[in-house]
């Protein structure tokens, strides 16, 4: 619970005060009207540029999918892709820059390994003690049984 407080901050109002802040140095710097048309080009060029990378996504999805492998990491990837759109959505020149850098394939995949092996960890129980999920198989004998092999089974009456 307290992730999520800590996240819904950082999302309402950390990132748009430096949103703001940084509005009001490169408003400061080039002017206004120069401002809000970056602003206006960087989200229609993301938007562009996250549908391209998507259709590449899903073909990923597809190769994998053939070699019969779980395309976990791909799809990790297109949920990185995403993000990227939205982020780029947002008016802001940090959030732009996160949802580039998100556009880059190498650093998109290198971020969708590391969350897939942070997803991937085996659960911990009680104690913080990590359980494994791992099966085994067993098969089980009744020794009390002294009948012949191919004798015919009873169960016992209890």
């Amino acid at each position: 619970m307290r992730a999520l407080l800590i996240l819904a901050l950082v999302a309402f109002v950390v990132i748009p005060a430096v949103e703001i802040a940084t509005f009001i140095q490169v408003g400061g710097r080039i002017g206004a009207l120069p401002t809000i048309m970056l602003t206006i080009f960087t989200a229609v060029l993301g938007v562009a540029l996250v549908r391209m990378q998507g259709i590449i996504a899903l073909a990923d999805v597809e190769r994998a999918m053939a070699r019969g492998r779980a395309p976990f990491v791909e799809m990790l990837s297109g949920a990185l892709l995403l993000l990227a759109g939205i982020l780029l959505l947002i008016p802001g020149f940090v959030t732009d820059g996160i949802g580039f850098a998100l556009l880059v394939p190498p650093l998109r995949r290198a971020v969708a390994a590391g969350l897939a092996r942070l997803l991937m960890r085996p659960p911990k129980g009680p104690g913080g003690i990590e359980h494994s999920t791992r099966v085994i198989e067993v098969e089980v004998v009744d020794v009390r049984d002294t009948s012949p092999p191919d004798a015919p089974r009873r169960l016992p009456r209890e």
